[in-house]
């Protein structure tokens, strides 16, 4: 039966791509007759008329909402797509019909294991929110805090697996037909899409994505993020503070309500500058839909964000490489941009270093010479991934994701405050940034980090100090006299570095250990 099942529903995804013409994405790039009399003869009778990139978008949405879903990933991967492929799949929604409340309501009784009226004071089955991984609900707690409740849609584990399965099949026959299909890596693709929507089925992992954004954003005092409700959170459902804003999309309504919008677009490049370069972990789905404002009296003007099951995470490498790519782009120095890449692995080692200074070059230099308002960081970003996808770069999926959500928000600050100058705006922030990881600030910091590893080998000087003594003491033949005397000095010389250096160590032994002596 779930032969018969799969095959149905690889017959109907056959249909929309004949429908819609997608079977054109791969014939048209064969040069065989034969194959392109066959392209001829499918076209027949079919209105394809609309570009390719609409067609595309639009057989998406015919194949249901994890096809959706997939092009909403794919959006994101301009280094691979053609522009207008890029902006025509950016505009997919996640129209999805709600499932049953009463459904839901079961869904939560049997993950969390007690009637829905020992668990909330009221629960409401209509959903205020739909997608096509999970929907929202409100409800009251027995002691009367208000929450929203997010389920996991039902069954969607295995319509998951089925239309991926699927997926991974077109992704082969596409590499194996068309060289063009092979330049978009469509494995790879499928690869980072299984990746996400495994991630977002999770939903104690989209909770701990929260906690951490929360307890990271605390102290800037910018953005709002609700706080889990942990006893009622489980891998299918999310139970967490509910919060009270409009929507970033109703500029009107905040305009209205007297927000400052000029500040609030410049809060957002702080918050995201802050999520990336400090703490190496932001949220990567800032789209207008999971991003609100507060009006309330006590958090007027305050960002509100929702909906973590996508975040971005940068190791110390990660942010060392943007740091140094940063500094070389500031100064023009193209070249270093072109030996970062060669550096990082991320090009074959044969790559000529000068061809892609002049590609790099090529896509920054223009930009040097606009008005600061023109320049657009995330275009910056697109048109480098581009320029270097004809060197074979291999762009990282972290830096992606860190390009795809820059668009969102220079696209959001924009929308808010139409003369947001977001070139100026983050330079002084990621200066201040690269001062602080790679000047002397880090330095002692990197040191005060490995003070504990010191302390160990730490006792073991006096002793190594004092057979180095020894040794040079022994007595020697004549002959050697001179040579003896040059080293006696080079190793006082070295004794007193290596005293100086214990003496740094020990200082930074006691920098480190104060708070706790004092509890002593």
């Amino acid at each position: 039966m779930m032969r018969w099942g799969r095959f149905g529903r690889g017959a109907f995804i056959v249909f929309i791509v004949l429908r819609y013409g997608l079977d054109e994405l791969v014939l048209s790039s064969f040069q065989k007759p034969w194959i392109r009399l066959l392209a001829r003869i499918l076209s027949v009778g079919r209105d394809l008329r609309s570009p390719r990139s609409v067609r595309l978008r639009e057989a998406l949405e015919r194949l249901g909402p994890i096809f959706v879903k997939f092009g909403q990933v794919l959006s994101t991967r301009r280094d691979l797509l053609p522009p207008d492929y890029a902006d025509e799949l950016a505009r997919l929604q996640d129209r999805v019909p709600p499932f049953a409340g009463e459904v839901a309501v079961r869904t939560i009784e049997r993950a969390l294991q007690r009637p829905i009226t020992e668990l909330f004071a009221q629960f409401d089955t209509t959903p205020v929110a739909s997608a096509s991984i999970a929907q929202v609900h409100f409800a009251l707690l027995p002691d009367g805090r208000e929450v929203a409740v997010k389920v996991l849609r039902p069954g969607v584990l295995a319509a998951i697996e089925k239309d991926l399965a699927l997926l991974r099949t077109m992704a082969r026959w596409l590499s194996r037909l068309s060289a063009d299909g092979r330049r978009l890596r469509p494995r790879e693709v499928v690869a980072e899409f299984d990746k996400y929507l495994h991630d977002e089925l999770d939903l104690l992992r989209e909770a701990a994505n929260a906690a951490q954004l929360r307890r990271n954003m605390q102290a800037l005092d910018l953005v709002l993020i609700p706080e889990m409700e942990w006893s009622l959170c489980h891998p299918e459902v999310l139970v967490m503070q509910r919060m009270h804003g409009v929507p970033i999309s109703h500029v009107q309504r905040l305009q209205d309500a007297g927000v400052n919008m000029a500040q609030l677009a410049r809060d957002g490049v702080t918050i995201f500058f802050t999520q990336v370069f400090r703490d190496g972990f932001f949220h990567a789905d800032m789209h207008p839909g999971n991003i609100q404002v507060s009006l309330a009296p006590e958090t007027f003007g305050r960002y509100i964000s929702l909906d973590f099951g996508i975040v971005g995470t940068l190791t110390a490498y990660d942010k060392e490489y943007l740091a140094q790519n940063f500094a070389a782009f500031f100064r023009r120095d193209y070249r270093r941009v072109a030996e970062l890449h060669v550096e990082s692995g991320w090009v074959p080692p044969q790559t000529r270093t000068d061809e892609l200074e002049a590609a790099i070059r090529a896509v920054c230099e223009p930009y040097f010479d606009r008005p600061l308002q023109e320049i657009s960081l995330g275009m910056v970003l697109m048109r480098l991934f581009q320029a270097s996808r004809r060197f074979n770069v291999e762009i990282q999926p972290q830096l992606v994701l860190l390009q795809k959500t820059l668009l969102n928000i220079e696209g959001l600050g924009r929308q808010l405050d139409p003369q947001l100058d977001l070139w100026s705006t983050a330079k002084p922030f990621l200066e201040k940034w690269m001062l602080e990881q790679l000047g002397p600030k880090r330095l002692l910091e990197q040191l005060r980090q490995e003070a504990p590893h010191l302390a160990k080998w730490l006792p073991a000087l006096p002793r190594l100090l004092g057979q180095a003594l020894q040794a040079s003491s022994a007595p020697t033949p004549e002959p050697w006299a001179r040579l003896l005397a040059e080293t006696r000095r080079t190793n006082r010389l070295l004794q007193s570095l290596l005293m100086a250096l214990v003496g740094f160590v020990v200082a930074l032994l006691v920098w480190q250990w104060l708070p706790y002596l004092s509890l002593l």
